[in-house]
């Protein structure tokens, strides 16, 4: 897990990376043929709207360098995940058409072609926006060329004290076989000659991972920050590592691998065991591309093409450097001037102690009334983790139970399960360890758990176990058992609770209490799943009682009654959902998504989806939570939860949405939504054509309003007693 902001639940790509399904839709000849966007595009449109941040001289300069790390980091992940899915299914045979009806190999094609056009586009942000502004800025990325005499005599010591005796060359030849080259990984192809048998030999040397990507150099009494790339040193010093001989070529190769993890799921099996065997092989994946510098000469391509075993079609030939990812060591500068404004995340009203050197009552203080938190504006700290550590030494609480799809290093949220098993409370902990990306470090939490006596479980066999769910149970004063339960949109991590936009409801209703008991033990027992009361639930429930809430939208205003839906989510792909929200726009429905991601729906189309309007956001912050809210004719319908609109949310995945209720809860929700559709808001619409517009400037070429700084604005001026529930 980075952090960076926009990956995935384990990236920011891994939020949209669903496996591939045959369609949910029911094609009954009333809707078009053609009326899906194709979703691997989509995926692309959304990561050159994070490189147009990049690209935009309004942005901080420091977090214009995030930007194009994000974009590339964002871009491996997609091509370890849905390219390595995609080719996968094209060799074995097994590709089904794809969403919009297309040949998988005729989406790869496309799928290449317009990746290729967007790195050239992020090199070329790079090297003529990004890279000149740090110059102005005093941050100078130098070139070998660009060097001193005394600067190389300097960087000469760095390079044989702190460099040369990490690096690994390996020849290739026939008493070496070509190397294993991992993902991911930065490389230099290297020919020399031998000048006594003028014999030219080729050899490999990685770059090691574990050293600065950026090498800053010594002070040269200008205050300049200045640094030069690994590589760049390296490739200046060949001379030391092959004595003897003639350097003819060298150039830069890195190889994305098919990465994903897929386990066959048997009841009869240690899952943690299955898992484990199948991260090690998730090293030795198929190569699905290779990048390489466009100096790289014929002969060298031609030796990795064929030891690669890679298609032409999967070449990339970019500008130097490669692997932009490493401009996150850029970003973390201490250059404050040059980053968004510092913003402390504060206390929700209803969790401030009442005395100002008191310590607050988090039960108490739920008890009053449900409470509605909004991250990263509202602090975990103060709220998710103090209502979990205050659970943990709390005499009185009995039991907590928790689902964790992913945490942080050094997790506070960890420690207090811990603590309260050690204090002789029950504690049940649903740890899941299929967690794109993070499967590893999940495994060791779980043991770690169980080491301290937690109870733990690892879900169903078939799903993954995605909800964002916590229950106390405490014994009252009175003797009574009570509930106090917190259902969020984010997941159990203190780190990316700064940097993801999340909801979360604290709730001691009873009724969810019951529903969240039951939940538990079917995903710790073997009881048969229940309807539940206030919350909508995946894989049994979810689909079903959205599609009813839409229809219940289009026969209101088919019968002449307001109507209205309002949808916040990451992504928006499955057909059935689509078709549906298509129904209740030929019904006059007016309907409002805003997604971050990937969009499969076509708006603004003629006679299919004139009322539907789709609206991006992103900006500093990953706008991560999920809210579904429906006008019911006057009585709100409002859900908020962990689930999106996807194949594998809807139907292979324990998810979770509970409604909310409180009339200050749905009118802060009303905000949001009206404050994120508005014209006066920056943002990027989605186009009948797939593309998206971006809207950034007023017509006198004005900024827009940013919508994390009015919300930011409006939760930091709430005071307590006035405030609408937070």
């Amino acid at each position: 897990m980075t952090d960076t902001g926009y990956q995935v639940d384990g990236g920011v790509g891994g939020d949209f990376l669903d496996d591939y399904d045959e369609s949910t839709s029911i094609d009954d000849g009333t809707l078009p043929i053609e009326r899906y966007l194709d979703r691997e595009l989509s995926w692309l449109r959304f990561n050159q709207r994070v490189l147009e941040l990049a690209e935009d001289a309004a942005v901080p300069l420091l977090e214009r360098a995030n930007f194009l790390a994000i974009f590339a980091s964002n871009l491996d992940e997609f091509f370890m995940v849905r390219v390595a899915g995609l080719k996968r299914r094209i060799v074995t045979g097994l590709a089904v058409p794809t969403n919009t009806g297309r040949a998988p190999a005729d989406v790869l094609a496309d799928i290449n072609a317009l990746a290729l056009e967007l790195q050239l586009r992020h090199a070329a942000a790079f090297h003529d926006l990004v890279k000149p502004a740090l110059d102005d800025a005093e941050i100078h990325i130098e070139s070998w060329a660009d060097l001193s005499e005394s600067d190389r005599t300097r960087v000469d010591e760095i390079f044989t004290q702190q460099i040369f005796p990490v690096l690994m060359p390996l020849a290739v030849d026939p008493a070496h076989p070509f190397p294993y080259i991992s993902g991911l990984s930065l490389n230099l192809s290297i020919r020399v000659r031998n000048p006594k048998t003028q014999k030219v030999e080729f050899a490999r040397l990685k770059v090691p991972q574990m050293l600065s990507r950026f090498v800053q150099l010594p002070d040269d009494g200008s205050g300049r920050l200045r640094f030069l790339t690994l590589e760049d040193l390296i490739s200046n010093h060949l001379d030391q590592l092959f004595p003897g001989m003639q350097i003819l070529e060298h150039h830069e190769f890195r190889v994305t691998r098919n990465e994903d993890v897929e386990i066959e799921e048997d009841e009869t099996e240690n899952l943690i065991q299955a898992l484990e065997r199948e991260l090690l092989r998730r090293r030795f994946g198929p190569p699905i591309r290779l990048e390489i510098t466009d100096d790289m000469d014929a002969l060298t391509l031609e030796l990795l093409v064929r030891e690669l075993g890679i298609t032409e079609q999967e070449v990339y030939r970019l500008p130097a450097p490669l692997d932009l990812g490493g401009l996150f060591e850029i970003g973390k500068l201490d250059r404050p001037h040059l980053k968004y404004p510092k913003h402390v995340p504060v206390t929700p009203v209803q969790l401030q102690p009442a005395e100002p050197n008191s310590s607050p009552d988090v039960f108490a203080a739920i008890s009053r009334g449900d409470i509605l938190v909004h991250h990263p504006y509202e602090s975990f700290a103060t709220s998710v983790q103090a209502f979990l550590e205050q659970a943990a030494r709390d005499p009185n609480v009995l039991a907590i139970k928790q689902t964790l799809y992913r945490t942080s290093g050094d997790s506070p949220i960890i420690e207090a399960l811990i603590d309260a098993a050690e204090a002789g409370k029950a504690v049940l902990a649903l740890v899941e360890i299929k967690a794109r990306f993070d499967e590893q470090n999940n495994i060791e939490w779980a043991r770690k758990l169980e080491k301290a006596g937690v109870h733990v479980v690892y879900g169903l066999v078939g799903l993954k176990t995605h909800c964002k769910l916590a229950l106390v149970v405490r014994q009252e004063s009175d003797g009574t058992l009570a509930h106090y339960a917190h259902i969020g949109t984010g997941n159990y991590n203190p780190k990316t609770s700064r940097i993801y936009e999340d909801l979360g409801l604290f709730t001691s209703d009873d009724q969810v209490g019951k529903d969240l008991t039951r939940l538990f033990n079917e995903l710790s027992g073997y009881a048969i799943e229940k309807k539940f009361k206030r919350m909508l639930v995946a894989p049994r429930y979810l689909r079903r009682g959205l599609l009813k809430l839409i229809r219940t939208e289009t026969e209101n205003a088919r019968a002449g009654r307001p109507a209205g839906i309002r949808i916040k989510i990451n992504s928006l792909v499955d057909e059935a959902i689509i078709d549906a929200l298509y129904r209740a726009s030929q019904a006059g429905v007016p309907v409002d998504i805003a997604v971050r991601g990937v969009c499969a729906l076509v708006p603004g189309m003629d006679g299919l989806s004139e009322t539907i309007r789709v609206r991006s956001v992103l900006g500093r912050y990953l706008e991560h939570s999920r809210i579904f809210a429906f006008h019911n004719d006057g009585d709100p319908q409002v859900f908020i939860g962990s689930a999106d609109m996807m194949h594998r949310n809807l139907d292979r995945r324990i998810e979770a949405l509970i409604r909310l209720t409180d009339a200050a809860h749905l009118a802060q929700i009303d905000e949001l939504f009206d404050t994120t559709m508005s014209e006066s808001t920056a943002s990027w619409h989605l186009q009948p054509s797939g593309d998206w517009l971006r809207v950034h400037q007023d017509e006198k070429g004005e900024p827009l309003a940013d919508l994390q700084n009015v919300v930011m604005s409006s939760i930091a001026s709430r005071r307590r007693g006035g405030a609408a529930r937070a």
